[in-house]
């Protein structure tokens, strides 16, 4: 699958960027507005959460606006940003989207750095930011360490159900430490009652622009 070739740029909503994937007929991000939804699923019911040391795991590095917002949202928090992708975008496509202009520019070499920075090795970013982008299979990933938040930002279900197995959400509850968080945009039934087959306690909050719901799953501290 060559991404770069499939993709079309669209603004979404909110005026932010967002790639749509023709084979698939699927956006990266919500077409109610990206940086809304990015914000309200991942910034504000994940990070926002949190206080001191973070480690994040992402499922689906993307167009890099999550790790994006979470290097401007982080504040006094150190974070370690783990990003799992299969189909990375092209760097000169990535630089093409909007999101650093939603902040009149100021954090154009922060968004720049982030894609630039090699795949397979962590990178520090800024003092208190780095990141490690891991090409490869949700699936076949091993992951050696543990982490406090979880975004899941894969296609939708729909689109990609393979993606959202119990497979896939036991290693999540399996890779997050006790009372980690993991977050996602979607609400479907069927996913809710997977993550609880796992074990996660599973709550439906309000979602983005768009949508009625969400869901926060947290790892129990036993």
């Amino acid at each position: 699958m060559s991404i770069e070739d499939k993709v079309e740029l669209k603004v979404s909503d909110d005026g932010s960027h967002t790639l749509f994937v023709k084979e698939l007929d699927e956006h990266y991000h919500s077409v109610n507005g990206a940086y809304n939804e990015a914000m309200h699923v991942f910034m504000n019911a994940g990070l926002n959460q949190f206080t001191g040391d973070v480690n994040i795991l992402e499922f689906g590095f993307g167009t890099g606006l999550n790790a994006f917002l979470t290097a401007i949202e982080k504040g006094d928090k150190n974070i370690f940003y783990h990003s799992l992708e299969k189909y990375p975008v092209k760097e000169e496509l990535a630089l093409q989207l909007n999101y650093q202009h939603l902040f009149e520019g100021k954090y154009q070499k922060l968004f720049q750095d982030l894609h630039a920075s090699d795949w397979e090795k962590e990178v520090q970013i800024d003092i208190n930011f780095s990141l490690k982008k891991q090409q490869c299979d949700f699936k076949e990933v091993v992951l050696e360490q543990k982490y406090n938040l979880i975004y899941f930002d894969a296609f939708a279900p729909d689109v990609q159900p393979n993606l959202w197995s119990k497979e896939i959400f036991k290693k999540c509850f399996e890779a997050l430490l006790p009372g980690g968080v993991l977050t996602t945009y979607c609400a479907k039934g069927v996913v809710r009652r997977t993550m609880q087959e796992v074990g996660f306690k599973v709550e439906r909050l309000p979602g983005p622009p768009g949508k009625r719901e969400m869901l926060k799953a947290t790892k129990i501290e036993m």
